[in-house]
């Protein structure tokens, strides 16, 4: 008999400690302690929390804000990584899935930096780590593509769990690869933006997006925006003290849970710091289907076909040649001396 789980899941709004990772990894241990002493067995992050957003880009020219870039790669983390590792073991120790908003430096590249997602299991195990496909706007100058390799669906004990970071949510594919692998929790991360267009209303902007994927997919959408502190606006008017007017607008960040139906579940955050929970019945993923499912009897995929390539790029790929038959390489020959 099908009985999917039901479980307490926390969307957490808070800022950063703005380029210190090390503080702001303790910080999101302190969250994930507090939001599983409140019984959530799954805890959602902002984009990029650990440790910036490059604010900086929507307020200087790319000259000026060079050097602020170099700051961003300097306190960005590698995965695997120490960083990682601290919060792995804090998910283990207080059985919790974790999904988090990284800057990740890549290994071969100090000035190559991807906006990372990770998924931490209950156990402490990393099940995935997600590259944004395509920084939106100004984010261009700072980070770079991801690729499809980690358009997964995750099983965890919360159930099948997919994640997408801020812009991506507007991918009509991306989001639809994700429910075609079977998805009924989907987490949703962004940062607060209060420096985009005049008329645009960021907060009503990400609960739509949310509303939009929960509603077509039938499934949970939980929401989870950073917040803007009041150290990130200082340390950027510091240089540019115009930037304050700007960093002053509300509704610039919505953290929250929408259901299946489409509708916000409980309260929402908006701009403040804070943790919103909600109780989560995937059993309600299921009736709401018979009228629209539409990775299932509800679309016509020999009219539609969409292929997704997984294939994870590289910089290059080496082709090491093979050793001779009768001469084996050195990993080889280590390989059989350790069996013997």
């Amino acid at each position: 008999m099908l009985n999917l789980p039901k479980f307490t899941a926390a969307a957490v709004q808070a800022a950063p400690v703005f380029f210190d990772t090390d503080a702001t990894v303790s910080k999101a241990c302190a969250l994930i302690e507090e939001a599983a002493r409140n019984g959530a067995t799954l805890v959602a992050f902002p984009e990029v929390f650990v440790s910036a957003y490059p604010y900086w880009s929507w307020v200087m020219n790319p000259v000026e804000a060079s050097p602020w870039f170099e700051r961003l790669c300097r306190s960005a983390i590698e995965v695997p990584g120490p960083e990682v590792k601290k919060l792995q073991d804090c998910a283990r120790a207080h059985g919790v899935t974790v999904v988090i908003g990284v800057n990740e430096r890549s290994a071969t590249g100090v000035g190559t930096v991807y906006n990372t997602l990770l998924t931490i299991g209950h156990d402490g195990r990393l099940l995935g780590r997600h590259r944004k496909l395509v920084p939106t706007w100004v984010e261009k100058l700072s980070w770079a593509n991801g690729d499809g390799s980690s358009l997964r669906v995750h099983q965890t004990p919360v159930g099948p769990l997919g994640v997408l970071a801020c812009g991506e949510n507007t991918n009509t594919l991306a989001r639809f690869s994700l429910l075609a692998q079977g998805e009924l929790v989907h987490v949703a991360s962004y940062i607060a933006n209060p420096v985009s267009p005049a008329d645009y209303d960021m907060a009503e902007a990400i609960r739509l997006r949310a509303t939009a994927h929960s509603f077509e997919g039938k499934v949970f959408t939980v929401v989870s925006c950073s917040a803007l502190s009041k150290e990130i606006v200082d340390t950027i008017a510091e240089s540019h003290p115009q930037s304050r007017e700007l960093f002053a607008r509300r509704n610039s960040a919505f953290s929250g849970v929408i259901g299946p139906d489409g509708r916000v579940i409980g309260e929402p955050l908006i701009d403040d710091e804070g943790i919103v929970y909600a109780e989560i019945d995937l059993n309600r993923c299921i009736q709401p289907r018979q009228m629209h499912d539409i990775t299932g009897h509800y679309n016509r995929f020999d009219v539609f076909d969409l292929q997704v390539n997984r294939r994870p790029l590289s910089a290059a790929r080496f082709l090491d040649p093979e050793a001779a038959p009768d001469e084996p390489a050195p990993e080889r020959r280590q390989d059989s001396e350790a069996e013997a």
